[in-house]
């Protein structure tokens, strides 16, 4: 189909492939008997009595129903886990190297075989938490794919574009754009050599544009700049069978069935996947002194229940201008009641100019201090304050959560990226502390 997409965000949208043309019922969701005789099946992203703010579904018609598998049957986990308790916690300031894609002459991995948990906090059972996942692969999905009952994927290429095809439609992402797949929808993923990002999951809530408040009506993430694909079916028989993988309750189990599950004609309705680019994230900045809280890059935020506080925020730090006048400019010393879990698409991150590489992270747990590290405070303590490019050819993310995360035996053992040295960045910051300073007469 082509780099073809719907574009807004959260809309009512209809598709239909252009080689069914009249495929979408017309007035109605639940013909007695559809166009080309097709199944009409309905996915609620949101319980029927949601308020219509929040209330999200959309009717799929079909080939044949979802419903017409085999039994699920349990499968290895791999590095998939939402065990928070199988190592002790952690509060240390913890740093990952570039984490390892196994190369396709040694393994042949692909998207879900790929998929290694390295925090998270909260129960899928419940409906309330989120987790932190690492996606390293090389070899493309055949003949399977991939559904998460538990919750919701965003998902952040670092190396290597995906082409994801799901019930809706295709799309390719690229690194320095995103997609989200949210909970249910089946997709399948094709790499094109070694493959490499991250995934921020959320459990019982949805991602929504933060509000702008005194910002206005624009800005941000502007929700047209969301894109959705177009309906695209395959009418394929899988003799040797075709493997649905469910993530179910924190683990996987699979079924068979002898057709393509991407077997969507039609489809209309506004729970969907889409995908952004983050070069149209519009920057906000300081104009005139100090440095603004990182809330101003906020690209999606996952709600709780209570005002102001994200389950999860999604956070860019993009190319920008640093012009304020006055100002230690980089990122203030900072303890937090919220965790944040960062990552590196490419370039380098003003905080941490060494040691911060692409495909690596870091995590600043609950009340765990952080800041910039010896080089940058001196530097920019002494720095000429004139208007500067910051971030040029960079991009850093945040996946910031109020919950409190646990690292897994993977993150901090299985792995082997773990950074030993990470605190010694802040060892050498000294006293600059001179009882004899006295304010300037003005």
């Amino acid at each position: 189909n082509g780099e073809m997409y719907l574009t807004g965000f959260g809309n009512e949208f209809a598709s239909e492939d252009p080689r069914c043309p009249g495929s979408l019922p017309e007035g109605q969701n639940s013909p007695q008997v559809c166009p080309y005789g097709l199944y009409a099946e309905q996915l609620s992203g949101s319980a029927f009595t949601c308020p219509r703010a929040t209330n999200k579904r959309s009717w799929l018609y079909r080939i044949l129903p979802s419903v017409r598998h085999k039994p699920f049957t349990p499968i290895n986990c791999g590095n998939l886990s939402e065990n928070w308790n199988e190592v002790e916690p952690d509060p240390n300031q913890l740093r990952w190297m570039p984490f390892t894609v196994t190369k396709a002459s040694e393994k042949k991995v692909d998207f879900v075989s790929g998929l290694h948990t390295i925090c998270g906090a909260g129960d899928s059972k419940s409906r309330s938490g989120i987790a932190v996942h690492i996606y390293t692969c090389n070899t493309s999905m055949i003949n399977r794919c991939f559904q998460n009952s538990d919750g919701d994927f965003l998902i952040v290429p670092q190396k290597g574009e995906i082409l994801i095809t799901t019930e809706f439609g295709k799309m390719m992402v690229e690194p320095n754009e995103i997609c989200v797949i949210q909970q249910g929808m089946r997709f399948s993923v094709d790499v094109f050599g070694e493959t490499r990002g991250y995934i921020l999951e959320v459990y019982g809530a949805h991602f929504e544009l933060p509000d702008l408040g005194p910002i206005g009506a624009n800005g941000l993430a502007n929700p047209r700049d969301f894109q959705i694909p177009v309906a695209w079916f395959e009418e394929r028989t899988v003799a040797s069978g075709y493997t649905i993988i469910n993530k179910y309750q924190g683990k996987l189990f699979s079924c068979q069935q002898d057709f393509s599950p991407f077997n969507v004609v039609a489809w209309h309705g506004n729970y969907t996947p889409y995908k952004y680019n983050l070069e149209n994230f519009m920057v906000i900045n300081c104009v005139a002194f100090d440095h603004a809280d990182p809330s101003i890059f906020t690209v999606l935020t996952a709600k709780s229940t209570r005002p102001g506080v994200a389950i999860a925020d999604f956070v860019i730090f993009p190319p920008r201008w640093g012009v304020a006048d006055r100002t230690f400019r980089p990122p203030y010393y900072h303890r937090n009641c919220m965790s944040e879990f960062m990552g590196l698409i490419k370039g380098h991150y003003e905080a941490k100019e060494e040691g911060f590489q692409p495909g690596g992270a870091s995590l600043h747990s609950i009340m765990t201090p952080h800041g910039p590290d010896f080089d940058c405070f001196e530097k920019n303590s002494t720095a000429e304050l004139k208007p500067e490019r910051v971030a040029e050819g960079t991009m850093a993310f945040m996946f910031e959560s109020s919950f409190s995360m646990a690292v897994t035996k993977w993150g901090l053992e299985t792995c082997q990226r773990l950074d030993k040295s990470y605190y010694k960045c802040w060892e050498p910051l000294k006293s600059h502390f001179n009882p004899n300073w006295r304010p300037s007469s003005k």
